[in-house]
């Protein structure tokens, strides 16, 4: 069964939360902490955590992670504390978008993400939704900011799931969410 839905009244609680979201969490982007070094601790594309190449299977503990992980503007993700920050790699995005939600239709449409540590996004001008197409294998990269520079590769069926609810819009296809129209070709991303 499908996770998209268009049906605002019982979704209306789903949209109140994605634009709550964030409230809880560590403010990571306003500590400037003492870089101390790079961590071998890997995120990757399918949004699995690798420490020294083990995986972590602590569901609870990724969780945790990922409320004091930030990418600065050098483009490296670091786990911020008040007192240290600390390099660690991601291969894509550090987090990946399982299920997708539509509020809605057509430009009053709103598509809100949920992520695999828990997060909500509703796409539009703070999270922006954008599809990178690699240049030599013509693979999508569909992407959803969900906090700060953060963003979350989708997975594979909710991209399929957004290609449903595609509508052309001067010519181009793509979907609307938050009165914004986001393309579902190839795009700069969010960086």
């Amino acid at each position: 069964m499908p996770s998209t839905t268009t049906t605002s009244d019982p979704m209306q609680s789903l949209l109140d939360a994605a634009r709550k979201a964030g409230g809880g969490l560590p403010p990571v982007d306003k500590w400037n902490p003492e870089y101390c070094g790079e961590m071998d601790l890997v995120i990757k594309r399918d949004g699995t955590w690798w420490h020294e190449g083990t995986r972590i299977t602590r569901d609870r503990l990724v969780r945790l992670f990922s409320t004091i992980l930030r990418k600065d503007d050098d483009g490296i993700h670091y786990l911020v504390t008040p007192v240290e920050k600390i390099g660690i790699e991601v291969e894509v995005a550090p987090f990946v978008a399982i299920r997708v939600d539509a509020v809605g239709e057509g430009r009053e449409q709103s598509l809100i993400f949920t992520t695999n540590v828990g997060d909500l996004a509703e796409a539009g001008p703070g999270h922006p939704l954008s599809v990178r197409i690699d240049p030599e294998t013509g693979e999508p990269t569909p992407l959803v900011r969900v906090r700060g520079r953060l963003d979350a590769l989708l997975a594979r069926p909710v991209f399929y799931e957004l290609a449903e609810l595609a509508v052309e819009n001067d010519g181009v296809m793509g979907v609307w969410s938050g009165g914004e129209f986001f393309p579902l070709g190839d795009g700069h991303g969010p960086g």
